[in-house]
């Protein structure tokens, strides 16, 4: 849609327009960018520093892996149109699963593994069919889905905790990448940091990838500038590339002074470099988004709306399965209320993330930014003694602000 009204603006002899214009006209964009930064801040100040130290960096990655996993799949059934209550209830019913497959009757965790991710498509394409074929409201049928599997899986652990899980399988969630460096080069770049340590594999990550996004973003440039589209204002896109790399190496750097890069950082960047690529860059991608935006008329220019609904609800299954052996492997067992009401908080993520309640709107990065930005709203309360019911409060005072700034700025362009 971006590069549709720069062609457009290009063809109407646009003029380059200034930062302060830019970025009003992306104000939905890079809004949000700015809010996570504010909030980090805000809580960064009030907590002492306590929330960006070593280990509590590391603990917001690990509390909203699985959040941030079904947030990608929630945000393509959301573009495409229709909603799912079901994630919390399919993801505490594949960690019963899996708990039951390993624990109780000794199953490997590579068996366990496919059994689980199978079982959790296969939940999604269930769902995704009632939906799909037979019109049904995805708002009932996922409903129904929720209260089925919530039920499943307390008849599965027979109203019990099950675990613990075995070693291997508790890696998933809570194991690191080994530094392959030698130990003397961390040790003497701790010295010269005045540290106690520096995992230089993670350090190493933030500068390789910080480096990769700004070589992907001058590219992209470069070609916007070959086409004759118009681009974001020079300056604006030094800084917003400046602030991104420093973010990343930040980040990084933070990790390598605890134990490194979590294995389920690793996960999670896959699968959003994944998911961005799929929805930014395929015809599959282009076509989740006209399906959200007007499904007759994507019907009519020959999209087969029936399948991309039931793919899109298939891979959610799935990806809420990953999240349940997440989930599962971090607490180290299986309980039955494991996944109760995160629904909301993956849901909340997306929208806040800027996706659309109409559909048709939506970015993968807008969705983990979402997602870091509830993460960091929990984490911060917490650290502060907030306790649940304001946190709940706040929490819905801002998804409900997401959703009237997303009203408003339809109504303003209308």
């Amino acid at each position: 849609m971006d590069q549709a009204k720069g062609e457009s603006e290009i063809a109407s002899g646009a003029k380059p327009r200034g930062i302060g214009e830019y970025l009003v006209s992306h104000l939905r964009q890079y809004g949000l960018l700015f809010a996570l930064i504010a909030v980090m801040a805000f809580f960064q100040i009030v907590t002492d520093g306590t929330l960006l130290r070593a280990v509590n960096v590391t603990n917001l990655l690990l509390q909203n892996s699985y959040i941030i996993i079904m947030a990608l799949g929630m945000l393509i059934v959301i573009v495409a149109g229709h909603i799912d209550l079901s994630v919390g209830s399919v993801m505490g019913f594949v960690g019963a699963l899996a708990a039951v497959m390993m624990v109780n009757h000794d199953q490997s965790m590579l068996v366990t593994v496919i059994v689980c991710l199978t079982a959790g498509a296969a939940i999604g394409a269930a769902q995704g069919y009632w939906v799909a074929y037979w019109k049904i409201p995805s708002f009932i049928v996922t409903l129904a889905g929720m209260l089925v599997f919530r039920g499943l899986s307390l008849w599965l652990l027979e109203g019990q905790s099950v675990g613990p899980f075995p070693k291997e399988f508790q890696v998933i969630a809570t194991g690191f990448v080994p530094d392959i460096f030698p130990a003397g080069i961390g040790e003497s770049l701790a010295t010269m940091l005045g540290e106690r340590q520096v995992n230089i594999l993670a350090l190493l990550t933030g500068v390789v990838a910080a480096f990769f996004v700004v070589w992907m973003g001058i590219n992209q440039r470069m070609r916007n500038k070959a086409y004759g589209i118009e681009d974001e204002p020079r300056s604006f896109f030094i800084a917003r590339n400046v602030i991104v790399a420093a973010a990343l190496i930040f980040v990084t750097y933070k990790l390598s002074l605890f134990r490194g890069l979590p294995n389920v950082l690793i996960t999670m960047g896959v699968l959003t470099i994944i998911y961005a690529f799929i929805t930014e860059k395929t015809t599959i991608g282009r076509r989740v988004y006209a399906l959200g935006g007007n499904q007759k008329a994507a019907k009519l220019s020959g999209i087969k709306t029936e399948r991309l609904t039931f793919l899109a609800f298939t891979n959610m299954g799935l990806l809420a399965a990953a999240a349940g052996l997440v989930f599962a492997a971090r607490l180290n067992t299986a309980t039955p209320k494991a996944g109760f009401a995160l629904e909301l908080d993956v849901i909340a993520a997306v929208f806040i993330g800027g996706a659309s309640m109409a559909g048709g709107v939506g970015t993968i990065i807008g969705a983990v930014v979402g997602a870091f930005l509830m993460g960091v709203l929990n984490n911060g309360m917490s650290i502060m003694g907030i306790g649940i019911d304001y946190q709940q409060m706040i929490k819905g005072l801002v998804l409900l602000a997401a959703v009237i700034f997303d009203v408003y700025n339809k109504n303003k362009q209308g």
